[in-house]
C-alpha cells in the first residue's frame, strides 16, 4: 500500500510538471509571436520609408541626393515629436556648444514654440534683439520677408543668425497692439555676462541671472562670497531668463537650501528617472530670499523658483513663468551632427509638474514704474521758524553729504527702483523679512 500511495504520487508530480512545462511552453511560444510581429511590423515600416526616399530621389523635380533627402527626413521626423526635439546638423551642433560656452553670434533672442507659434522667450540683456525692444511673449510672424507659419525653431534660427553686422527684419504680434510691429536688428556677435550683482542700500545684494551657462554657480557664489559682511538679503533676479544647463540651475538652489529635493526628471524608462539633492556642504548663505520670476523666465529658471517655493526659502515674486518642464539631451549621431530628444520632464519637490504650467508667484506683481503721489501742500514742524533745531542735531546730528552714486554700476539708487516696481516690490517685503528675522 505504501509503494502503491508513492507510485500514485510521483504520477501527481509528472502530471503537474507536464501541466507547468505546456503553460511555459505555450507563454513563451505567445511572447515569440508577438515578438515576431513585432519586428515584422518595424521591417515594414522601414521598408515602406526606404521606398519612399528612393521615390523621391528618382522623381522629384528638383535634383536632390539622398544625403539631403535624409537630412530633410530626420529634421521632419525629430520636429513632429514635439517642439523641443530636433535634429542637429554641424552648423547647430556647433552653434549648440558654443551658445552653452557663454559666446555665440545672432541677434541674442531665445524662442519658443507656444500654441503652434514661434514665440520670444527672452531676449539676452544687453544684446541687439534687446536694445531693438523686443520683449518677451512676442510672436514673430515674419523673419525678413519669410513667414513662420510652418516654420521650425531649427529652422528660424538658423534664418535669424547671420554674418555680424547684416540686417534682419521681424514682424511682430505683441498683447495691447492693434497691428503688427516692425522690428530692425542689426546682428552682432552675443558675449553673454550671465550674471551681474549689484548693492540696493546698505545690506541687500541684488543678483541677476539672464541665462544658465556653465558659468553661473560659480559667479553667483564669487558675489554672495564678496558681499557676505555686509548682506543682510538678496534678490535673485529671473526675469527673461530662457533657461541653459541643468546642473547649474541644481548648484544654484543648492547655493541657498542645506537639504531634501531640488527637482527630479521622470520619462518612459525607469533609467531615464533621476532625483537631484540638495547638500548642506554647499549651502553658502542663509539670509531672506526673494527671487523675480515673469513670463520670459522659463526651463532652468522654472526649476530654481519652483524649487526655492516648495522648500519655503524663497518669496517668488512677479508674473507667471514660461511653462517649460521637459528634459532635452544631445545624443551625437555621427562626429559632427546629433540629435535633441525630449526623454523626461521635470517634478519638484512638492511632486507637481513645471510643463505647460509654469511657476505662479507667491505674490503677483505685473511690470511698471512706481507711481509716487507727494503731498502737494504740507506743513510739518521741521518748517516752523522756531522749531527746536539744537535739540534736533542733539538726537539726529547732520551728517556730511555722500558722494553721487548714480553713475556707479554697480549700485541701484531709489531712482532706478522707482523704474522696477516688481525690484521695488522685492526690496519692501525684504525689508519686512529681515525684520522678522531680527
Amino acid at each position: 500500500m505504501k509503494n502503491k500511495k508513492f507510485i500514485t504520487l510521483g504520477f501527481a508530480s509528472v502530471g503537474i510538471a507536464i501541466m507547468l512545462f505546456s503553460a511555459n511552453l505555450f507563454a513563451n511560444s505567445s511572447t515569440q509571436e508577438q515578438n515576431v510581429k513585432k519586428e515584422t511590423s518595424r521591417l515594414e515600416a522601414l521598408a515602406k520609408f526606404t521606398k519612399v526616399i528612393s521615390i523621391v530621389e528618382q522623381y522629384d523635380v528638383d535634383d536632390i541626393t539622398i544625403e539631403e533627402l535624409i537630412d530633410k527626413a530626420l529634421k521632419g521626423m525629430m520636429s513632429n515629436l514635439d517642439a523641443h526635439s530636433n535634429f542637429l546638423t554641424q552648423k547647430d551642433y556647433k552653434n549648440l556648444k558654443v551658445q552653452t560656452d557663454g559666446e555665440f553670434g545672432g541677434l541674442g533672442i531665445t524662442v519658443g514654440m507656444k500654441d503652434g507659434a514661434l514665440t520670444v522667450i527672452a531676449p539676452i540683456e544687453g544684446t541687439p534683439a534687446d536694445k531693438a525692444g523686443l520683449k518677451a511673449k512676442d510672436i514673430i510672424l515674419k523673419i525678413n520677408d519669410a513667414s513662420t507659419i510652418g516654420m521650425t525653431i531649427d529652422e528660424a534660427v538658423s534664418i535669424m543668425r547671420g554674418k555680424v553686422g547684416d540686417p534682419i527684419d521681424l514682424t511682430i504680434v505683441r498683447k495691447g497692439e492693434i497691428k503688427p510691429l516692425a522690428i530692425h536688428i542689426i546682428r552682432g556677435i552675443i558675449s553673454i555676462q550671465s550674471v551681474y550683482a549689484k548693492t540696493i542700500g546698505e545690506s541687500v545684494l541684488y543678483i541677476r541671472v539672464t541665462s544658465f551657462d556653465k558659468k553661473v554657480v560659480k559667479d553667483v557664489k564669487k558675489a554672495i562670497v564678496e558681499h557676505k559682511d555686509k548682506t543682510k538679503a538678496i534678490i535673485l533676479d529671473l526675469r527673461n531668463n530662457p533657461g541653459g544647463l541643468l546642473d547649474q540651475a541644481v548648484g544654484l538652489v543648492d547655493l541657498f537650501v542645506n537639504s531634501g529635493d531640488i527637482v527630479s526628471q521622470k520619462g518612459r524608462n525607469e533609467s531615464d528617472a533621476q532625483v537631484y539633492t540638495a547638500h548642506a556642504s554647499d549651502t553658502i548663505t542663509d539670509v531672506p530670499l526673494v527671487v523675480l520670476v515673469n513670463g520670459g523666465s522659463a526651463s532652468a529658471s522654472e526649476i530654481v523658483s519652483g524649487s526655492l517655493q516648495d522648500h519655503k526659502r524663497a518669496v517668488i515674486v512677479g508674473t507667471k513663468t514660461f511653462g517649460k518642464g521637459s528634459v532635452q539631451v544631445v545624443l551625437p549621431i555621427t562626429k559632427t551632427e546629433a540629435i535633441k530628444l525630449t526623454i523626461a520632464r521635470y517634478y519638484l519637490p512638492s511632486g507637481r509638474t513645471i510643463q505647460a504650467v509654469g511657476v505662479t508667484p507667491d505674490i503677483e506683481v505685473f511690470p511698471g514704474e512706481y507711481k509716487s503721489h507727494k503731498e502737494s501742500f504740507s506743513i510739518k514742524e521741521a518748517d516752523l521758524k522756531k522749531h527746536l533745531e539744537k535739540e534736533l542735531e542733539k538726537v539726529s546730528p547732520k551728517k556730511p553729504k555722500k558722494e553721487d552714486k548714480k553713475d556707479k554700476k554697480d549700485i541701484i539708487t531709489p531712482k532706478m527702483l522707482n523704474k522696477d516696481i516688481q525690484l521695488k516690490e522685492a526690496v519692501d517685503i525684504l525689508k519686512a523679512l529681515v525684520i522678522i528675522k531680527g
